[in-house]
This record gives structure tokens, sequence and C-alpha cells, in this order.
């Protein structure tokens, strides 16, 4: 076993000043608390920027804002951003809609490997739970156990195994079932970790895609590499937040299938346009003194709150 040296949980949002919050408070909560977090914001107002704030003023957590502006779905370019601005060794991805259970940073680093990436599961929330979570709940760990669950409303029987805490059956529970799952370990960004230098090999997020498999198509490279997925879905877990979901468009899954088909076929290792291009981007921007984008080392710059054309919030 490698041990992680340092470690950045890697959160992307847009807009979702509330739900961050939430998540936020899970990351305060967490038994781990050696990490730093980096939030990867595509373009939200300045109240995403009052939420950071004020989390890193309450909870005293170690967090970065990394931001650009809003030109439409770019998250794959914001993530790679926050990697550049990631000071971390083993980085954990999720979401700003998803609130991480208080083990959820500690599971992923017990069970870091090299050659691994690891692939945890979400479990969904009503619009009705995702509102009625408090700070308290959050914070005392009470929103992911059973009773509270159940008592407000929560009925997806599948998922119980996975909400049992139980000090000797849980982790039996969790054990079993992810040695005997059917689903495949991939690569889906609400809750993933792998070592930063396999993803800097496979060249980080494509940035030729939008919403829709951007997240597994790093994963599949990162296969094609060597770099073998593990089952967590019983043991890592965090709680998705209902929201709409407007960026998401038919054409670009399109695009984005067909991109995928493309990985398959030709078993690419590496992004054409990720990290490394972005790097030389914003390199040229700050010899030029381009300004409107926030870069890795200037992530919590004052910047405009403005909404350019392109996206439905």
């Amino acid at each position: 076993m490698r041990a992680a040296r340092r470690t950045t949980v890697i959160l992307s949002t847009y807009n979702q000043p509330r739900w961050l919050e939430k998540s936020l408070w899970g990351y305060a909560a967490q038994t781990e608390r050696d990490f730093e977090l980096v939030v990867a914001d595509d373009g939200s107002g300045p109240e995403t920027r009052a939420v950071i704030d004020r989390a890193r003023t309450e909870h005293g957590l170690e967090l970065v804002h990394v931001w650009h502006e809003d030109r439409g779905f770019r998250k794959t370019v914001i993530l790679n951003r926050a990697i550049l601005a990631s000071r971390g060794d083993y980085l954990i991805f999720s979401d700003g809609d998803c609130i991480p259970r208080r083990d959820f940073v500690a599971v992923h680093l017990a069970h870091a490997r090299p050659g691994r990436f690891l692939s945890g599961t979400y479990i969904h929330l009503s619009m009705a739970l995702s509102e009625a979570l408090t700070r308290e709940d959050v914070m005392a760990g009470r929103f992911s156990s059973l009773p509270w669950l159940l008592g407000h409303g929560f009925r997806q029987w599948s998922k119980l195994p996975r909400l049992v805490r139980a000090p000797v059956l849980a982790p039996a529970l969790a054990l079993v079932g992810d040695l005997t799952t059917t689903v495949p370990a991939r690569f889906d960004g609400n809750n993933v970790s792998a070592w930063k230098e396999a993803i800097v090999a496979a060249n980080g997020f494509d940035a030729e895609m939008g919403w829709g498999l951007e997240d597994r198509s790093l994963g599949m490279r990162l296969e094609h590499a060597g770099v073998r997925g593990r089952q967590l879905r019983n043991r890592a877990i965090v709680f998705h937040l209902e929201h709409a979901r407007p960026y998401v468009s038919a054409e670009t899954v399109a695009r984005n299938q067909e991109i995928v088909a493309r990985i398959r076929a030709h078993r690419e290792v590496r992004a054409p346009r990720g990290l490394a291009e972005l790097a030389a981007e914003l390199g040229a921007e700050s010899r030029t003194g381009i300004a409107g984008e926030s870069r890795p080392g200037a992530a919590d710059r004052p910047h405009s709150g403005a909404r350019p054309p392109g996206r439905v919030p």
C-alpha cells in the first residue's frame, strides 16, 4: 500500500450555492480532515463565492476557489483547472450537489492503491429530502442514518444495506456487496478517486466533451493505460441532492458517444486537449495579461458575476 502524502478533494459546481453549502457542511464533518478542498466553479455568480468564504471562516476548511467565466457548460475545463491548482498527490472527485457521508474521505484513502482508481456511488435524495436537510442534520451525521431517512420519507429499499451502520454488520454487508455486484467500477465524477500522476498521464479531462460521459471517458483512458477500477459502491457513499438539468443536450450526448467510441476503438490513453494544453494556455494568458478567468494560484481574486449568454442558470 502506498500512502498519499497529501489529498485534494475536487468539487464541481455551477450556480447551486444552497446545495454547495450543504455539501461543504459534509466535508466539515468528515472523520478524516487532513485534505485540501478545491471548488471547480464553472462560472457561478457571487452567491457561490459567498458560500465558499463563509465555509472557510466557519469550518476552518482549507478551501481554494477556482473559477472561470461562464461560456456554457465547460465542466471538463474547470476540472482541469482545479487539478492544476491542486497540491495533493491523491485526488478525490465529487460534485457540489452531493453530500458525503462522514467517512467518505477516510474510505477513499483507506483503499487507495497504485494502479487503481476507486469507484463509489451516490444515493439520490428527493427534492423534499434535499430541502429538509439542515446544517445540524449534516454536521451530526444523522442525515445518512436509516431512522432519519425513513422518517423523512426515504423508500429506496434496495439501498438500505448501504445505510446500515452497525459496527460489525455494516462492514461485512458493504464488503460482500462490493465483491458480488455485477456493476462495473466506472469513473463517475460524483464519487471517484485516483492518483494524480495517473490523471496527469492521461492528460486529465477531455475539453472536447460537454455533458454526458465526460467523466467516464477519463476512466476509459486510465483503464487502457493499465489503471484498473476498484468497486467501493457499498462503502464510499455520497447523497445526491435533486436539481434541474437545463444543460442536458441530446446533440452533445450523441457527440460524446462518438468520442467514447473512438477512445474504445483506438484504445486511447491520453486526451487530445486536456491538462497540458490548458497549462500552456494559462501560461500565455499570464504572460499577455489576458483577464476574465481565474488562474491556478490566483483562484481567489475578485471576479465579475455577470452572466454571458449561452446557458440557463
